[in-house]
């Protein structure tokens, strides 16, 4: 309905079971490469560029950013593709869109699995009580300011945004799978085109306008997967979600995994997500 053009990537035959990734931010759907390969056996695996995001159309103005335009997308998408229901998983930002979509249209989440991001009415809540949260999410409201946090990501050949993946505060750890240079020249390309950092950063210019929520609760079976060493998100919030899941309700923390989860330590979390699938599946059998 929007009229935008989305950019997606498919794997697994058309007419399985739909499965939707959603990514999060600074990512687009390469981030879900390791689960493309993965998931395609079973199911028509679709990683999609989120609105503003790598070739998906990018509307000039920030209401076109809102939380509602956001799950709208999925909405239209699901139905474009030729699908009523899926199994969504979301993650960072892609997360706080896979919880809206499955509060606001849970008819269309046949299990919910989300990495790294809380219930939204959790991580509203937790921010507001616990400064160290606030410290961490402190660059949403820095992205409030007009072009500045744009030119700070182009600063020394894209700097930032090479160290959010690497660091050794922020990036993949040790024991995870780094990210390759090619991997680092995919996100680089992406980014570095003309207006590409506007869109994804508008996703935060309105996001205080959005929460918090009237809706909360998730009637899905619901995953939760964790990088322990997140940078960003206090790993308290995830045990507090299980509030909000009226249904089955699995969560599982990594300790030696950083934000960046399902590209940090692929494997694990691929066995975990099958293991969540066919547990339901059996389960519905009892």
């Amino acid at each position: 309905d929007s009229g935008l053009r989305f950019h997606y990537v498919a794997a697994g035959e058309r007419g399985k079971p739909l499965m939707l990734l959603l990514h999060g931010f600074p990512e687009f759907w390469y981030s879900w490469r390791h689960q493309l390969r993965e998931f395609k056996s079973e199911y028509r695996v679709v990683a999609l560029d989120l609105r503003g995001y790598g070739e998906t159309d990018a509307p000039p103005h920030k209401e076109n950013y809102k939380l509602d335009c956001l799950i709208a997308d999925i909405k239209d998408i699901l139905e474009s593709l030729g699908y009523n229901k899926c199994v969504l998983i979301g993650h960072d930002w892609g997360g706080m869109i896979a919880w809206l979509v499955a509060i606001c249209y849970p008819e269309m989440v046949t299990k919910l699995i989300v990495v790294n991001f809380p219930h939204p009415s959790v991580f509203t809540e937790y921010i507001l009580r616990h400064p160290s949260q606030l410290i961490k999410s402190g660059y949403y409201f820095f992205f409030q300011m007009p072009w500045f946090p744009e030119f700070m990501f182009t600063l020394n050949d894209f700097k930032v945004l090479k160290s959010l993946f690497t660091s050794q505060a922020t990036g993949i750890g040790k024991k995870g799978c780094r990210l390759t240079a090619e991997d680092i020249e995919a996100y680089l390309y992406v980014f570095s085109q003309p207006g590409a950092l506007t869109g994804p950063i508008n996703h935060y210019r309105t996001i205080f306008s959005c929460l918090p929520l009237q809706h909360h609760e998730v009637i899905m079976p619901t995953l939760l997967l964790w990088g322990e060493r997140d940078a960003f998100m206090e790993v308290e919030m995830a045990e507090i979600t299980r509030i909000y899941v009226k249904n089955h309700f699995r969560l599982t923390i990594l300790s030696e995994a950083s934000h960046w989860l399902q590209q940090d330590q692929p494997d694990i979390v691929n066995k975990l997500i099958w293991t969540f699938l066919k547990e339901e599946t059996k389960r519905k059998r009892e």
